[in-house]
């Protein structure tokens, strides 16, 4: 049984960063090679929107709202996917999810808040 185990979250100035983990438990390393995984997040009141995804050849895809400023990786060995997250502004004040791709497969997410 896949389960997904966020953390890094905080509270964090406008222009600072963060480095969101996913620890993934469950599959042995060769399958997780295969896991697509997404991060997600959901701002109060809004509804759960997508971040970032990432293939098992390390390939990703980011959302227009984040392009330039978050960075999604993958350590195979470590069975962990990553969110960097640079010149963080207000509106990236959310709940962050990761989520094996595909599938209903969630972490209980991270809180992460932009604050003076």
């Amino acid at each position: 049984q896949v389960q997904l185990a966020e953390s890094g979250g905080g509270l964090v100035q406008p222009g600072g960063s963060l480095r969101l983990s996913c620890k993934v438990s469950g599959p042995s390393s060769d399958e997780f090679d295969t896991f697509l995984m997404d991060w997600y997040r959901q701002a109060p009141g809004k509804q759960r929107e997508f971040v970032a995804t990432i293939i098992s050849s390390g390939g990703t895809h980011v959302a227009d709202s984040v392009k330039g400023r978050f960075t999604i990786s993958r350590d195979n060995a470590k069975k962990m996917i990553y969110l960097q997250m640079n010149n963080l502004k207000f509106e990236d004040t959310a709940v962050y999810y990761c989520r094996k791709a595909a599938t209903h497969i969630w972490g209980q997410g991270t809180q992460v808040t932009v604050s003076p």
